[in-house]
């Protein structure tokens, strides 16, 4: 009898600790589950990263990323993959380089369908995905086999988003502001009331009053864009999804000004990145490792306890986001590579231009495989440097077009619109402005050596066709704004530097 018993206790005392483990098994996959972490990317166009209070900006006020920087991570070396809106998304939007995307290397290419985006992976675990503005792009949708934007469905506002929500959905939207891309607002600084005396220009540019108020405008384009941030974070807190967001900030290439947007210096590849989840990454650090635009694929992908595909070659930024120091946390992250291929088309028959760069702490080293072309487009219209047409105002690039032959504008001119060699190479400890090309200077030749064996064997590994003598498919895609290929300048930049009324890139 007492031993049936023993029998019996011993079978429901087992049976009611499998059954605890179960349950508790079961709480803790709950759990686990209500932990999947939203993802809101607030991007603005356009924006290179000292432009903002938080990265030392002492004129343009930005009171709100500021904020959300000191409750998060700010990056000092964050990069996008490409000086060019559309091919820079795309590398975001697959973790991969521009030279792995084919078609998808050009600004209003494709993006091939056989490229995977990390939305497309998101939405398939069970995310709700959605865009507002230009997500992936310019380009031909349809035309990369595709049926919607490669970032996600496309939604009017958030609220419209978020309403289609499942109860305890995780959800990623990205925003995609149109702030501070040209044209800008007319009179924009004026009206921000900017002081052009406080403001100052980079060396690289003419010191004239034009271009002052051409950099306010701009500044005011960038606190528009911080009053959207604020709306943003606004909904979330009403939401009640705060606290498991995950909120990224950065832009998607450098400013739209000569020397900018379209070129491998910093000022057209170096981007402002703030990722803030104060509730699991401790905040108020300031990160000096070289990342990409690119690593937001796989960190997405390993936050929301997904797989990361191989075939990425970009790195999750998970560990340093969980790591509680600043400064450099992954030594191996000591350098970024950039490229650019075919931007506008500025030149006959659409040609673009190839070019890779390396930076490292030190140096900038920027190979150039046509340089035998016009890295800013054809003259004299140098369509590469916006307003790519002069359909529209552009003070700064007619500040330089108009004086080019003035003697302290002239170099500066060159600097924006002349040929290059073969091999630039800036010292930016003498040189942060990037004006001086030491690559035929005596004293660097082995920093030279150095840095193009680092990049070539970089390239190679990382599948560059242009260095493993492979097949360029860009070079021949098609481009997806036929205007563009007959550009009409307007009447101001006709009158004032004796413009043809229309101009063919075609052979006829």
């Amino acid at each position: 009898m007492k031993e049936n018993y023993h029998k019996a206790f011993t079978s429901f005392l087992l049976i009611t600790m499998m059954s605890f483990g179960l349950l508790m098994s079961g709480c803790h996959e709950q759990k686990k589950q209500k932990k999947q972490p939203n993802f809101l990317i607030l991007m603005s166009d356009n924006h290179s990263w000292n432009h903002l209070g938080c990265y030392g900006d002492k004129v343009v006020k930005t009171p709100v990323i500021d904020k959300m920087a000191a409750k998060g991570i700010l990056f000092n070396n964050a990069f996008c993959s490409a000086p060019s809106c559309t091919p820079a998304r795309a590398s975001m939007l697959t973790g991969q380089d521009i030279w792995r995307l084919e078609e998808g290397a050009n600004l209003w290419g494709t993006l091939p369908a056989k490229f995977e985006v990390y939305p497309d992976i998101l939405e398939n675990a069970g995310y709700l995905v959605g865009i507002e503005g230009k997500g992936w792009g310019p380009g031909g949708v349809e035309e990369s086999g595709r049926e919607q934007n490669p970032g996600g469905e496309r939604y009017d506002s958030f609220e419209e988003f978020y309403n289609e929500r499942e109860k305890g959905q995780p959800f990623c939207y990205w925003f995609s502001s149109r702030d501070p891309h040209r044209p800008f607002k007319r009179n924009g600084g004026k009206k921000a009331k900017i002081n052009i005396d406080d403001i100052q220009v980079p060396s690289y540019l003419p010191d004239t009053k034009e271009v002052r108020m051409d950099i306010a405008d701009y500044y005011a384009e960038i606190q528009s864009f911080d009053k959207e941030v604020d709306s943003y974070i606004t909904l979330l807190k009403e939401m009640g999804q705060l606290q498991n967001t995950v909120v990224i900030i950065c832009s998607d290439n450098g400013w739209q000004m000569p020397r900018g947007l379209g070129n491998l210096y910093d000022f057209g590849t170096k981007i402002p990145m703030i990722i803030s989840m104060p509730e699991r990454f401790k905040g108020n650090r300031k990160i000096d490792d070289f990342v990409s635009l690119n690593d937001l694929a796989p960190t997405l992908l390993e936050l929301a306890g997904l797989p990361i595909p191989e075939y990425m070659n970009a790195k999750s930024l998970l560990p340093i986001l969980e790591s509680e120091q600043s400064g450099v946390i992954e030594t191996e992250r000591n350098f970024i590579v950039t490229a650019r291929e075919r931007h506008a088309y500025v030149r006959k028959n659409g040609v673009g231009y190839g070019a890779r760069s390396i930076r490292t702490n030190d140096y900038l080293y920027i190979r150039n495989y046509d340089y035998e072309q016009w890295p800013a487009g054809d003259p004299p219209l140098y369509g590469d440097v916006d307003a790519h047409m002069l359909q529209y105002p552009c003070p700064t690039k007619m500040e330089l077009l108009l004086n080019k032959d003035v003697e302290t504008v002239k170099p500066l001119f060159n600097l924006a619109f002349a040929k290059r060699p073969m091999d630039e190479l800036y010292d930016l400890a003498k040189d942060p402005d990037q004006l001086k090309n030491v690559a035929a200077d005596a004293n660097y030749q082995d920093v030279l050596r150095q840095l193009s064996t680092q990049l070539t064997d970089h390239l190679k590994a990382n599948g560059d066709p242009r260095e493993l003598n492979q097949e360029l498919k860009w070079v021949d895609a098609e481009y997806f704004a036929e205007k563009d290929k007959t550009p009409r300048p307007g009447a101001k930049a006709i009158e004032k530097l004796n413009l043809e009324e229309e101009y063919y890139y075609d052979e006829e």
